[in-house]
């Protein structure tokens, strides 16, 4: 079954420009190398920046000589973290939410104390790069080493290292009465969880962990910063969200938002790692001192020192069944990792974890916990593949137990419309069963095997999200139309802006360009993740683009000398349908050069906070190949089978759809940070960071499934997140169906496969 059929299929209407794959409006620039990426940036007068970075995962500054730095010719500027606004003015500036902003600065730039090993202290601005790393190197730090901690076990253990004293456990009540290494604690759930499990005719229990993993972008991190004379300042980086970069450096700054203009540039990808600002408050601070502009780069090493990952987990599972395969209960309990400041919400992991079945007895608690490693980050369906390999794994397991077939049992207890969530609201028109059909309809379920092979399914979700979004559409002169957003452009959400808005202009797609505004020029929108960006902001085109309709028909209406309500707009032109003028047409192109000239430009705004997103659910079927001499796994055909709402430009749908299920698994085989008993990292590049390439995989057969929002007008569900969510568990339970060994640690790399075969060594 192709994706144009399976699309076919369940597409429930037809459109003239929806569902088409038109080519992307940046693809010239992109592959000719035209685009203007991040570390491609360089501004006239521009000096370059070099960052001090401790090489101590926990120690306390006791002292940091600038001078020979500063003395050396070509050295503009040094700055510390001294150069930060003080807590008091801080709070002045920003509030109640002072003392979070303190953790941003701190990880910008270390005060007292360093947390994790590349944590940065101090930062230069000279000539040339090669006179700023020379720089950099005369700074000298004198530091009081301190204990640390990585482990999640170990940080919670009594007497652990203590990485902050002002951290006390939130969503504990009553409010804990001693600073802790547990940040934040969620829990949902509801039932007699222990006396179902008791009733129960099997029970799985187990208990799964990973480490941390890199979210695998191509471009580091970059900025050029110039802070003027005026205080006017102006930051080009590649971002998910340059209104982010904007409210975050004004905030640790203590600035006026008003006063930072932030340029998004390209971005060469980002998955969630590019949320959050490192080097523009350290490049603005240097600019000031220097009153030059300045850029600051990172190099692939201080990427994976100094950036936030995605958090490791330690994940123990309990799940019971009736005799037929009824889910009665589930206890799930994990721990991620937070790194040096509090940054991951256990919320999305509790969320995440079961709500795709129905379960009467229910408890999820996550635990966010400090260590000495960098502060966590988003990454792809932020807590939910974690949680998900866990539950996925451990339902595998109770099919087994039950001699029942892993799909059916999925189908059995799958959630539907109206089913309560984890949080106990009511799901929404969600797709999960048509996943689990179109799986058990899809050949592969019933290909059959080689030697050594075997087969695993996994299914999961994400939430996805809404949120506020501006979007622009102006009527140009010769009848063309710019669609202007604030949503940076990752997986090709410029062309699905373009298709929205000749769809409900009625004009063709070659009519319509957008472009990507800066933080100056259009309204605020948030960034682009949570994949929001083609239902939150396609929403807000679609709504510009209709006000923009009815303004060319009151324009008609007016030059026609006729009531409103006589024009029509049909098929991207304005038709008379009452009086005298019955049956006159105008087209755009015909109207566009007297409109202005009429009532004036045609620009309408649409400023939204968009409700009604749905989840995303997915199902991936994945056949592993076990060498069972190395130990070497090798996937030899994987489908990835998701709900995407409607697939408003397909190849892109089909495209994340692909990416998300490379990036699982390499995930679930190789990827992970390799920590020292001294606390450093051991491999921070991806030599030594295995990521997959395309000789590793087959082609991933992407299925799409379109199950439409009703609170969307084109019935748009986020399609980039849930991709990642199920293949750790998936490629797990393949292992196990070739080898019969289930591993519960990732990532299931050769030794590790090798020593489950083999545990006599």
């Amino acid at each position: 079954m192709n994706a144009p059929e399976t699309m076919k299929q369940f597409r429930p209407k037809e459109f003239r420009h929806v569902g088409t794959r038109p080519v992307r409006p940046d693809g010239v620039d992109k592959v000719t190398g035209r685009a203007l990426y991040g570390p491609d940036f360089k501004a006239p007068g521009m000096l370059w920046g070099a960052i001090v970075r401790s090489p101590h995962p926990h120690a306390r500054i006791v002292s940091i000589d600038t001078k020979k730095a500063e003395s050396l010719p070509g050295v503009k500027a040094v700055a510390t973290g001294k150069d930060f606004p003080t807590l008091q003015s801080l709070v002045m500036h920003v509030g109640e939410g002072a003392s979070d902003i303190v953790h941003v600065a701190r990880n910008c730039l270390a005060l007292d104390k360093v947390l994790y090993e590349g944590h940065a202290v101090a930062a230069v601005a000279a000539t040339t790069p090669e006179i700023a790393r020379e720089a950099a190197g005369l700074i000298a730090v004198e530091y009081e080493e301190l204990p640390f901690v990585l482990g999640l076990e170990e940080a919670l253990a009594e007497g652990a290292p203590l990485l902050h004293d002002d951290v006390f456990t939130k969503g504990v009540d009553p409010k804990p009465d001693k600073p802790s290494n547990a940040s934040m604690r969620v829990e949902m759930g509801g039932g007699d969880v222990e006396g179902a499990l008791a009733g129960a005719a099997v029970t799985v229990t187990g208990r799964y962990t990973m480490e941390p993993v890199h979210q695998g972008y191509i471009e580091p991190h970059a900025c050029v910063a110039s802070w003027g004379g005026d205080g006017q300042a102006q930051i080009w980086c590649s971002s998910q969200g340059h209104f982010a970069v904007r409210s975050l450096t004004a905030s640790v700054l203590a600035l006026p938002q008003a006063d930072i203009r932030v340029m998004p540039l390209e971005i060469g990808g980002g998955f969630g790692g590019k949320t959050t600002i490192y080097l523009e408050p350290v490049a603005m601070i240097l600019s000031k001192k220097s009153g030059r502009p300045v850029r600051l780069a990172m190099t692939r090493e201080e990427v994976f020192r100094a950036t936030g990952p995605a958090p490791g987990a330690v994940i123990d599972v309990r799940i019971g069944a009736d005799a037929d395969g009824t889910l009665v209960a589930a206890d799930v309990e994990f721990k991620y990792h937070s790194g040096a400041y509090p940054a991951v919400d256990a919320g999305a992991g509790v969320a995440s974890a079961i709500g795709h079945y129905k379960i009467a007895n229910t408890r999820v608690v996550g635990t966010e916990v400090l260590c000495n490693r960098p502060a966590a980050k988003a990454y792809r369906a932020p807590g939910a593949p974690q949680v998900n390999f866990a539950v996925e794994s451990a339902v595998d397991e109770l099919a087994g137990k039950l001699g029942i077939d892993p799909l059916e049992l999925r189908l059995k207890n799958a959630a539907v419309e109206g089913d309560p969530q984890t949080s106990g609201v009511p799901w929404g028109r969600i797709g999960w069963v048509e996943c689990l059909e179109a799986a058990k309809a899809h050949p592969h379920w019933s290909a059959p095997l080689g030697p050594n092979q075997g087969r695993g399914l996994a299914g999961g979700y994400w939430g996805n999200y809404g949120g506020p979004s501006t979007v622009v559409v102006s009527l140009t002169e010769d009848g063309t139309f710019t669609v202007t957003t604030g949503s940076p452009d990752i997986g090709g959400s410029r062309a699905a802006m373009a298709i929205m808005a000749a769809e409900t202009l009625g004009v063709p797609y070659e009519q319509v360009r957008c472009v990507i505004a800066d933080t100056s020029s259009i309204g605020f929108s948030m960034v682009t993740g949570g994949s929001r960006t083609t239902f939150a902001t396609g929403k807000a085109v679609v709504e510009a683009a209709r006000e923009v309709k009815q303004v060319l028909c009151s324009r008609a209406a007016k030059m026609w000398n006729v009531a409103e309500d006589a024009v029509e707009w049909q098929d991207g032109e304005m038709v008379c349908t009452a009086g005298e003028k019955e049956g006159t047409r105008i087209t755009v192109a015909q109207i566009a050069p007297r409109v202005a000239f009429m009532s004036g430009p045609v620009s309408c705004v649409a400023g939204i906070n968009a409700a009604g997103w749905l989840p995303g659910f997915g199902l991936h079927i994945c056949d592993t190949e076990v060498d069972t001499e190395t130990g070497h796994v090798k996937i030899v055909r994987y489908t990835a089978i998701q709900d995407v709402g409607t697939a408003i430009h397909p190849d892109y749908v089909e495209g994340q759809i692909q990416g998300g299920a490379v990036q699982g698994i390499g995930w679930a085989l190789n990827e992970t940070y390799i920590y020292g008993e001294n606390g450093k990292l051991d491999n921070p590049g991806f030599l030594d960071y295995r990521m997959p390439v395309a000789s590793d995989l087959p082609m991933i057969d992407a299925v799409v499934v379109e199950v439409p929002n009703p609170d969307h007008p084109y019935g748009v569900k986020g399609v980039g997140e849930v991709p990642i969510v199920p293949p750790l568990a998936a490629v797990a339970n393949a292992i196990h169906a070739a080898t019969g060994k289930r591993l519960n640690s990732l990532p299931m790399s050769p030794d590790r496969v090798y020593a489950a075969l083999h545990p006599e060594g």
